[in-house]
């Protein structure tokens, strides 16, 4: 076995992945406090061709030199918008008929292994501040919540890595980039 070059991975340009189809995910971000977490997920956007960020909040934009320490370039490449209100987002998101879901330990929540996400709808998955979490509005406002099982002594996972897992979940329960 040999490690691939990069010039062997058959990546897209910024302008192929521009005019690429994308995965019907909106990824957004509720008052994520570190600007190296925003970049962290604005990487993993790149890599599954995310329809977007939605950046909500205190949560820092790509103005933000930090970002561009972890995101190597996505935030040129996945589109973005800031929003100040999470929940006039959501709201517009659900009345352009996106399903809504909170990423979040909750009463009720579907767990991330058992959730089979259909196939022609457009998800925004809502992750929430490193502190808190989602914040309570956000997820009475979504109504559904996604929980990622854990099994350890800890409560909760890294932002940046929660999106990683959620969304290569969804990806690969679809079929897609993998």
């Amino acid at each position: 076995m040999r490690k691939l070059e990069n010039d062997e991975l058959g990546r897209k340009s910024p302008e192929e992945f521009r005019h690429a189809g994308k995965t019907p995910l909106i990824l957004v971000l509720d008052d994520v406090r570190s600007a190296l977490n925003v970049g962290s997920v604005f990487r993993t956007g790149d890599a599954f061709l995310v329809e977007k960020i939605v950046l909500c909040g205190i949560t820092a934009t790509p103005t933000n030199k930090e970002i561009n320490k972890t995101a190597l370039g996505a935030t040129e490449t996945v589109a973005w918008e800031y929003r100040e209100d999470i929940l006039e987002t959501l709201a517009d998101l659900q009345a352009a008929g996106v399903k809504t879901y909170a990423v979040e330990q909750a009463d009720g929540a579907t767990m991330l292994d058992t959730f089979q996400p259909e196939p022609e709808a457009t998800y925004a998955l809502v992750f929430g501040n490193e502190v808190f979490g989602v914040s309570q509005e956000a997820v009475n406002a979504c109504g559904q919540c996604l929980e990622i099982p854990q099994s350890g002594t800890k409560h909760s996972l890294n932002i940046a890595v929660s999106v990683g897992v959620v969304v290569w979940d969804i990806c690969s329960k679809w079929k897609v980039g993998i």
